[in-house]
């Protein structure tokens, strides 16, 4: 045997046997999550940590990448119950209500993805702009979040919450 292989032990198969990946769904989908919003965010600090003057990246840019941040809280602060209406009876609105909240979440969503479309083509592509990074950090930051409030939403699971 080579020396760079490493001899796997007899008992690792019975170990992964007994691995469930539906008791850890809720741990894998909120690891997923948080490491595609960590990238979205850590691309746009690293374009504008490279370019810190606002004729090459203009910093009002980064109000598409908050607006989807507050849309994924907003998304992912009611539950499946709550929008189905098995949970949340109460209140103004009902089950009603957690709808609509759940609507304009996405509705901001998907609004900074346009929005960040428009950042980099209408300000980087189109316009041949010799930087173009900038642009495509904003487009990967929404989309990136984006991602990560559907794998958070639909990832869990709330049996076990209730």
């Amino acid at each position: 045997m080579p020396g760079c292989c490493i001899r796997m032990p007899e008992n690792m198969p019975a170990l992964c046997e007994n691995w469930d990946p539906n008791e850890r769904r809720n741990f894998i989908a909120s690891v997923i999550s948080g490491s595609l919003f960590f990238m979205g965010w850590w691309f746009v600090i690293d374009a504008a940590a490279q370019y810190p003057s606002n004729d090459v990246f203009n910093h009002a840019y980064h109000v598409c990448g908050v607006i989807a941040t507050l849309a994924m809280l907003m998304v992912n602060s009611v539950s499946n119950g709550q929008i189905r209406g098995d949970m949340y009876t109460d209140g103004c609105i009902g089950p009603f209500g957690a709808r609509i909240w759940l609507f304009l979440g996405l509705m901001l969503s998907f609004g900074s993805i346009i929005a960040a479309c428009w950042i980099l083509f209408g300000g980087y592509v189109i316009p041949k702009f010799h930087i173009q990074w900038p642009g495509v950090a904003v487009f990967l930051q929404n989309m990136f979040i984006f991602f990560s409030s559907v794998i958070y939403k639909i990832g869990r699971s709330e049996d076990n919450w209730g």
